[in-house]
């Protein structure tokens, strides 16, 4: 039998990234989670609809890389809330349109100032060319895993 090398799981890129936004999201999700009851996803749904308002659920699915069904359960919550409302497409009846509520709203810009304060503090000790290195760097990872996850590489190109 072949012995395999095995990964090392602490150095794996796609792992470090995933434990990174795990610890950011739940230090930000705990800092506005307690106070007022809100799951990371409903928030990134709020944020999304702060930015896009009038969008529906698919879009907020495509835009926030959350599952459907993740997606479905978080905006019944905001609606039960009235955090969000919801209404019908004029064009298209079979699509809904959502957008934060005045309550919703105000929720939002409570939790924001806590959110942009954490992600201050966190890039605190790097410089701005770090920072601005940093941003780079993200976003050609992010063009080069929208690359990989759109089949441009196929498996024997590894």
């Amino acid at each position: 039998m072949k012995h395999r090398k095995p990964l090392k799981l602490e150095a794996f890129l796609p792992y470090r990234l995933s434990l990174l936004s795990n610890v950011v999201s739940g230090a930000i999700a705990a800092a506005y989670g307690d106070k007022f009851a809100i799951s990371m996803p409903e928030w990134r749904i709020m944020m999304i609809l702060a930015e896009y308002p009038g969008i529906s659920a698919d879009e907020v699915c495509r835009r926030t890389k959350i599952e459907k069904s993740v997606v479905s359960r978080a905006v019944s919550r905001l609606l039960k809330r009235h955090l969000i409302d919801r209404e019908m497409d004029e064009q298209d009846k079979r699509r809904s349109i959502l957008q934060l509520s005045e309550t919703g709203l105000t929720v939002y810009d409570e939790v924001m100032p806590i959110a942009r304060n954490y992600e201050e503090a966190l890039l605190s000790n790097l410089t701005v060319g770090e920072r601005r290195t940093f941003n780079d760097i993200i976003d050609k990872l992010m063009a080069e895993a929208k690359q990989l996850q759109n089949g441009y590489l196929k498996e024997d190109d590894f």
